[in-house]
């Protein structure tokens, strides 16, 4: 089968994260596919992907070979796989827009953006370079806060007739006119906001599904995370974080017995702490109440290396728009977009969503969403049921 040939927009630690793994894995076989949810979907590999096209506007990365750019700084995540040869692609002068934060020209060489001399690309410059290039799927991962710049790169991709996977928190994918954009031109969208394998929210939605399944009243919880990689330093700036603070706060609402009022739940970055680099660090407390109405709490403390674990799910939701592309399949892909991401266009819990994407991927489901089971309304037909 050919390679799945990506696009990716933001060369930084995710990025990197995401280049190393698909090297990584070239060597290994099913067996030893530690940290991977699939090895195989649709017949394609974790190395069955290619890099293509990158834009960046960091002058450290633009004009370098994509094997060498995502190990430049501002970079700072694990390296788990150096052994990357030449690529043969240039890291390409990207549009700014509101793609970094003016705070960070303050700190230090190491950790904040350098922004490159060269002159911005058009919308034509960009399309012209997907299309030639060959993308087929395009990836979003710039800095939270990025809704302008989110926005161009979607049309670019819609105009160049790629799919899209969003994995930032601006709105695209549960947006009903952008979403409906992307099903008239037949191109797959998997967004909005990527999960981690095993982080910070998908832990709080798994613990808070539990209360509700347990019987267990949550009245009040919290999640506070603290990094150090170039993510958090740019979400020192509060202005930036409206849409990350609502996709955060929605997952983990969505799973509940019944929504909190905004006072009862708080879920968001906390702080930035320059020697953590690319390990975060989340504390999340949940409080409640038992049989007979006994309160009780949870504390849980989780430290994670924050891009190689978004890395494998970027790996998945990659290779399942190249899927929808090989049947023909448009619009937003509903079972990946649930299980892959925070605020996709229709939530559900994480056992559902993972059904919903092994159906997807064995191709037993159709992609609308009036063709899926609505897992509220499931749970409040067995409630009366059961009355």
């Amino acid at each position: 089968m050919s390679n799945i040939k990506i696009g990716i927009i933001g060369v930084g630690n995710c990025a990197s994260s995401l280049i190393q793994g698909i090297y990584y894995y070239r060597d290994k076989g099913s067996e030893e596919s530690i940290g991977l949810m699939h090895w195989d979907i649709g017949g394609y590999k974790p190395y069955d992907i290619e890099v293509v096209a990158a834009f960046e506007i960091d002058r450290r990365k633009v004009g370098k070979d994509v094997a060498e750019a995502i190990f430049e700084k501002p970079n700072c995540t694990t390296v788990f796989c150096n052994d990357i040869p030449k690529t043969g692609v240039a890291v390409q002068m990207g549009r700014i827009l509101d793609g970094f934060s003016d705070h960070m020209h303050n700190y230090d060489d190491k950790h904040t953006f350098a922004l490159a001399d060269e002159p911005e690309p058009d919308q034509h410059e960009v399309i012209q370079v997907l299309m030639e290039s060959g993308t087929e799927v395009l990836l979003n991962y710039l800095p939270v806060g990025s809704e302008q710049a989110t926005r161009f790169y979607a049309e670019c991709a819609l105009e160049a007739g790629v799919a899209f996977i969003n994995n930032i928190p601006v709105f695209i994918a549960s947006d009903p006119v952008r979403a409906k954009r992307f099903e008239e031109r037949n191109l797959p969208i998997i967004g909005d906001d990527i999960k981690s394998q095993l982080g910070a929210t998908i832990t709080h939605r798994v613990l808070t599904d539990l209360f509700n399944k347990r019987g267990v009243k949550l009245e009040r919880t919290y999640q506070l995370n603290t990094g150090g990689n170039t993510d958090f330093l740019n979400m020192l700036n509060r202005s930036r974080l409206l849409s990350k603070k609502e996709s955060k706060t929605e997952a983990v609402q969505a799973v509940a017995a019944q929504r909190m009022d905004a006072e009862n739940i708080h879920i968001g970055p906390s702080d930035y702490v320059a020697w953590q680099k690319d390990n975060k660090v989340c504390f999340i407390r949940m409080e409640g109440k038992l049989f007979g109405d006994v309160p009780m709490n949870l504390e849980l403390r989780l430290s994670v290396e924050d891009s190689p674990n978004s890395a494998g799910v970027g790996i998945d939701a990659i290779r399942c728009c190249r899927l929808a592309l090989d049947r023909g399949e448009g619009g937003v892909l509903y079972g990946p977009s649930a299980y892959f991401m925070k605020h996709p266009p229709r939530q559900y819990t994480d056992d559902e969503a993972y059904r919903l994407t092994e159906t997807f991927i064995n191709g037993t489901w159709g992609k609308k969403p009036d063709e899926m089971p609505d897992y509220r309304r499931r749970q409040r037909q067995q409630a009366v049921s059961e009355r």
